[in-house]
C-alpha cells in the first residue's frame, strides 16, 4: 500500500487497482480499509481532504522515510540473493 501511495494521493479503489496492478494481489475492501486504518494509526498514511464522496490517502513524511528503508532493506537482501545464485554451480 505504501508503494502505492508513492507516487501521490489515491482513493479505496484506485489502491485497490494499483496494487492488483504492478503486485498481482487482489485486495478485499475490508482487508484494504483495515490495512489503511492501522497505517494511520501508526502515522504512515493521512487522509486528504476532498470535497467528492472518496476519501484518499496519502504518505506522511514518516511513512516515506519507512517506505524509503523498507525498499533500501528488500534491494540489499536482493542484490546478496542474485549475486549468491549467479555464483552457485547450475
Amino acid at each position: 500500500m505504501l508503494v502505492s501511495l508513492a507516487d501521490g494521493a489515491k482513493h479505496g479503489y484506485a489502491l485497490l487497482k494499483d496494487i492488483e496492478a504492478f503486485a498481482g494481489v487482489r485486495l478485499s475492501p475490508g482487508t484494504l480499509y483495515a490495512a489503511i486504518a492501522r497505517l494511520e494509526d501508526a502515522g504512515l498514511v493521512e487522509p486528504v481532504g476532498s470535497a467528492e464522496r472518496r476519501r484518499p490517502y496519502r504518505l506522511t513524511s514518516v511513512g516515506r522515510q519507512v517506505l524509503s528503508a523498507e525498499l533500501e532493506a528488500v534491494a540489499a537482501v536482493s542484490r546478496v540473493g542474485l549475486g549468491r545464485l549467479r555464483e552457485a554451480p547450475a
